[in-house]
Formats: C-alpha cells, sequence, structure tokens
C-alpha cells in the first residue's frame, strides 16, 4: 500500500507512522506536513520515510501527491482546545478548508481508502455514567471541537455524495511518546521533573479517557484495512479518570509532593466529562487497548525523563511566549477575552 499521511510530524501522526513503519515495511510513507509549532521532523529520527513540507490547504499540491497514492491518513489539523479559545482562526482554516482541500483531490483523483482521524471532543460533555456511541448526537463545545464536527460533517457529505471510500475515527484522549508539552499529560510531566507548579483548570474533576498513542495506532491500522467505508468508529479505553486523579499517579512516579500543583482559573465552556463506547471496534474489528493506564503512564513519564533534550528544544522559543501568557498570566488573558 502507499500511504499519504497528513500532518504526520505531530505527536499522534508520527507515532503512526513509526508503526506503519515497523508494521508493514513494504509499504511505502508519503508524509505531508507543514510543520507548525507542533510538527516536528525529531519526532521521526531513524524513520524511513519520504517527507513532504506542505499545507493540506495547496490544492496542486495535494493533487499530484494523491495520484501516487492508493490511500490518506488525515491527521493534520490544530488540536489544542486553549489556543482555538485564545484565537480561532488557524483552525477553522486548517481543520474545516484544509479538510475541503483535501476530500476534493480525493475526489478528482480516486484513492481505495480515506482514513479521516477526529475526536471525541465532538460529542461535547456527557452525563455522568453516560458513554457516546457513534450514533450520538454531536455537541461540540469549543471552537476546536466545532472546528472538527464541521470537518467530519463535510467528510461524511463526500462518501455519501461521491461514494468516496472514507472512514471517520473519535479518539479519546491521547498520551504518549512525543507529544507537545502544552497537552494535560506532558505539560505535567515535564513541569514536575522541573519542579515547576502543575496548573489545575477549576478544581480537577474534569474526567477523560485517556488512551496510550500506540493502542491508538493499532486501532487505525485495524480500520484502514478492516473498516466500513462510511461508517464511524470510536476508540477509547472507556475508563474515564479525573484530571486529579491522573496527577496524583503521575506525582508518585516522578516523586513530587502534591504542594505542587496549582489551581488556576478553569477553561472557558470546559466540558466536564468526555467517554466513549467503543463496542462497535471491538465487535467488528477485534480491537481492544493493550496498554494499562498504569503502565502506559509508566513508560510515558520515563520517556520523558530520557528525552530531556527533545523536551528541552520544543519548549524552547513560542512556547515559552505561549506559556507565559497563557499561565503566568492566565486572569490577564482570559479577561482580554471577557471571560473572567
Amino acid at each position: 500500500m502507499r500511504i499519504l499521511v497528513t500532518g504526520g510530524a505531530g505527536f499522534i501522526g508520527s507515532n503512526f507512522v513509526r508503526f506503519v513503519v515497523r508494521e508493514h515495511p513494504a509499504y511505502q510513507i508519503t508524509n505531508l506536513d507543514k510543520l507548525t509549532y507542533a510538527g516536528n521532523l525529531e519526532n521521526l529520527e531513524g524513520v524511513t520515510q519520504r517527507f513532504v513540507r506542505g499545507d493540506i490547504c495547496d490544492a496542486p499540491l495535494l493533487a499530484g501527491l494523491l495520484a501516487e497514492h492508493d490511500a490518506v491518513v488525515n491527521f493534520a489539523a490544530e488540536s489544542h482546545v486553549d489556543r482555538s479559545i485564545l484565537d480561532s482562526a488557524a483552525f477553522f482554516e486548517t481543520n474545516v478548508r484544509g479538510t475541503y482541500v483535501l476530500l476534493e483531490a480525493a475526489r478528482r483523483t480516486p484513492v481505495s481508502r480515506f482514513l479521516h482521524v477526529s475526536t471525541d471532543e465532538v460529542y461535547g460533555s456527557m452525563a455522568p455514567d453516560q458513554f457516546a456511541t457513534e450514533d450520538s448526537p454531536l455537541r461540540p463545545s469549543s471552537p476546536y471541537a466545532a472546528s472538527k464536527a464541521a470537518a467530519e460533517m463535510l467528510a461524511m457529505s463526500y462518501a455519501h455524495t461521491y461514494r468516496l471510500p472514507l472512514i471517520i475515527t473519535r479518539a479519546s484522549n491521547n498520551y504518549g511518546p512525543y507529544q507537545f508539552p502544552e497537552k494535560f499529560i506532558p505539560l505535567m510531566v515535564t513541569n514536575a521533573l522541573e519542579h515547576k507548579r502543575l496548573p489545575v483548570y477549576g478544581d480537577g474533576m474534569q474526567q477523560r479517557d485517556w488512551l496510550h498513542v500506540e493502542d491508538h495506532c493499532r486501532a487505525l491500522d485495524m480500520v484502514l484495512h478492516h473498516g466500513q467505508p462510511g461508517e464511524v468508529y470510536n476508540i477509547g479505553c472507556g475508563t474515564p479518570r479525573g484530571n486529579l486523579e491522573v496527577l496524583e499517579a503521575l506525582l508518585k512516579l516522578v516523586d513530587r509532593p502534591s504542594s505542587l500543583l496549582e489551581h488556576v482559573t478553569d477553561r472557558p465552556g470546559h466540558d466536564r466529562r468526555y467517554a466513549l463506547n467503543c463496542d462497535k471496534l471491538t465487535n467488528s474489528l477485534g480491537w481492544q487497548p493493550q496498554e494499562s493506564f498504569e503502565t502506559g503512564l509508566g513508560q510515558t513519564v520515563e520517556w520523558y525523563k530520557t528525552h530531556a533534550d527533545w523536551v528541552g528544544r520544543v519548549k524552547a522559543g513560542a512556547y515559552r511566549d505561549y506559556y507565559d501568557r497563557h499561565y503566568q498570566r492566565r486572569d490577564e488573558t482570559l479577561a482580554a477575552f471577557g471571560k473572567t
């Protein structure tokens, strides 16, 4: 198979490229990435792949690339909720318009598979003891989630109208190696290792269903090869955990005191609970997560411990400006947007 992976230098995309190269060494991979702040070719050091620097909004570039490939796996997206609250323009440019340009290219230069990678955040916040199925209504709460839901609706319209062999996956919160440290677990791990404060939104009782990125990649591989076109598949572990529960486990692993926790003003419109029902994926394709949260978190902490140079490089420059604006001057930043 010849696969075009968009956004393959990001966290999940790079792990997927590594997975495919390892599990399917005969496959040909082309990695298209714009290399924005979260795209990092260091994530793919030592991995044999063809890399093309480019934007999924570039129609002529996509037309040429799709003519050389059998399948597309679309990871390209702006993905951080907090950034979408501060400025959502890039989210709708990449996540919606970029998806449209990619769909148009795939319609005009047909491929045998089009896998669109989405998120459980399109479901919005779930009530206690409620788990979203693939048929649950979409109720996105943030600009990021709204952009992903819009991209899904557009993608599915192409599947129905143009018979594009498209499949959508909605995954829960991922964690693991090579994740940019603005996200919850790597932010907390790297801060704790540096004896810095761990900023906890609100009361810290928000719940997320944590999925190790390797389990996510296995699921994507199964869906790519055996999923049914026109279908949606949830990917998660079905075990939501409170943020404070996660932080307690993390602090034990790095031997740091709970006094590092610092409750800060909550995120505007913060969803309380994400939870997925993944019976469809389990029953139809036989997928189940292999990594427990306890072992996966331990491995993740160890990875960040042993990759201090990588962390130092990605935390330089623009990241420091963002961190200062978003955490050190959080109330001031949110007040500027009329949120406090």
